[in-house]
């Protein structure tokens, strides 16, 4: 996305949250096809006959950001596309947690299968939501590094622009969040 569409996007999103419906609209046409991507690449680690769709993950995340007549608030482009990532994963969590209420005891979940999360089962992403959940409480940057760059599909530097930091900050992050999620997860 170039810095141009970057600001135009910006600008909708001030507009969007100050109301201006007709912002709103804007802003789903412009970033559609990066919503589809980053709904694509979550979607792959799904099982194939997942109730959920590409497009209706699109279209929830859409309606959570700005289905309310309060919409978020979202200071920029890399904040809106953060939040997304955040709100795919969420709803694919809180998707699975509903179709396992009461299933899940005692699962384990070694990182390799973490790191490769298109083979893992709705069981292992509530168990590797649940560890997010407490990096975000230790490191909520390090926790935003891996959502963009392991679900979202985001370079380091893709990453540092959206977090408005810089590569090396990224590289820190997603190293100290991947041992610590190794941890986490083998203690399990």
């Amino acid at each position: 996305m170039s810095e141009q569409e970057s600001l135009h996007i910006t600008e909708l999103l001030d507009s969007a949250g100050k109301g201006d419906s007709a912002a709103k609209e804007q802003i789903l046409d412009l970033v559609y096809v990066e919503l589809h991507r980053l709904a694509s690449r979550y979607m792959s680690g799904e099982r194939s006959d997942h109730t959920l769709q590409t497009t209706g993950l699109v279209h929830e995340v859409y309606l959570k950001l700005f289905g309310s007549e309060t919409p978020v608030k979202l200071a920029n482009s890399g904040h809106f596309f953060a939040v997304a990532a955040m709100q795919m994963r969420r709803i694919l969590v809180d998707h699975a947690r509903k179709g396992h209420a009461g299933k899940r005891k005692g699962v384990k979940l070694p990182l390799e299968e973490a790191c490769h999360v298109h083979s893992s089962p709705d069981e292992d992403l509530v168990a590797l939501d649940d560890a997010l959940m407490e990096l975000a409480e230790i490191d909520a940057d390090a926790m935003k590094v891996i959502e963009l760059r392991f679900f979202g599909g985001y370079t380091d530097k893709e990453t540092a622009a959206i977090l408005n930091t810089n590569v090396a900050k990224v590289r820190r992050d997603w190293e100290f969040a991947r041992a610590w999620l190794y941890n986490r997860l083998e203690a399990q």
